[in-house]
């Protein structure tokens, strides 16, 4: 494949490039995860019915044990619409805040390879920042939550029992329990990264991810183009 000489005439020895999108093409101090988090802890708490008290510590567990709080909520009993959830996080979220980078939309451009986004978040979203930062050209590929999740019911139903106890489970296993398991899936789980690498036909034995290095510069540092 053409894509794949040129890949091994530029010395780079992979022919995909898989990017995280949030905190990865623009810099956390746009203010965008602060904003996400607390729209996240409003749902719970106005959706949800979630005491006030224990919303900043469930939080923090569900995301440490599930990968994000949506998909821990779920696990543990919460009854909500996925696309309800979506629009109330990050139908909010100050995008005016994202700006163009030519420098990183020129980088993109010059890589002789395929590159994919994969994310937690929803097509909506990743549609937003990528047009924010003006770079839809950039990628062949986004794989979003509705990649890997079908649509979810929207019916309401009572959220106030059968819920799942995880702070007292957590700060008293039972070892004849175990904690549930979440219908959503999302990185980090291997279950969630095998099922997107078959959607976009990815290699991983090819593939480079900027987790291998950390976040923004992870290009940059792996091959020195900017130092």
């Amino acid at each position: 494949m053409e894509s794949k000489e040129m890949c091994t005439k530029a010395n780079i020895g992979y022919d995909c490039l898989l990017f995280d999108l949030d905190d990865t093409l623009y810099p956390l101090s746009s203010g965008i995860a602060a904003e996400c988090r607390k729209n996240i802890l409003e749902y719970m708490l106005e959706k949800l019915g979630i005491e006030e008290s224990n919303l900043l510590e469930l939080c923090t567990v569900l995301y440490k044990h599930y990968g994000t709080t949506m998909a821990g909520l779920k696990a543990i009993g919460y009854n909500f619409d996925y696309d309800d959830f979506h629009s109330f996080v990050h139908g909010r979220l100050p995008y005016e805040t994202l700006k163009p980078d030519p420098v990183i939309n020129q980088l993109l451009l010059s890589l002789p390879v395929r590159k994919v986004i994969f994310t937690n978040s929803d097509q909506a979203h990743a549609a937003k920042v990528l047009k924010k930062l003006d770079l839809e050209d950039c990628f062949d590929t986004v794989i979003c939550f509705e990649t890997l999740n079908p649509p979810s019911s929207s019916s309401r139903e009572d959220n106030s029992t059968n819920i799942f106890d995880i702070i007292s489970y957590l700060s008293k296993p039972d070892p004849n329990v175990d904690l549930p398991k979440t219908p959503i899936l999302c990185k980090p789980s291997i279950e969630a990264m095998e099922h997107a690498l078959r959607i976009a036909n990815i290699d991983p034995q090819r593939t480079y991810s900027e987790h291998s290095v950390g976040k923004r510069d992870w290009i940059a540092y792996c091959f020195g183009w900017y130092y």
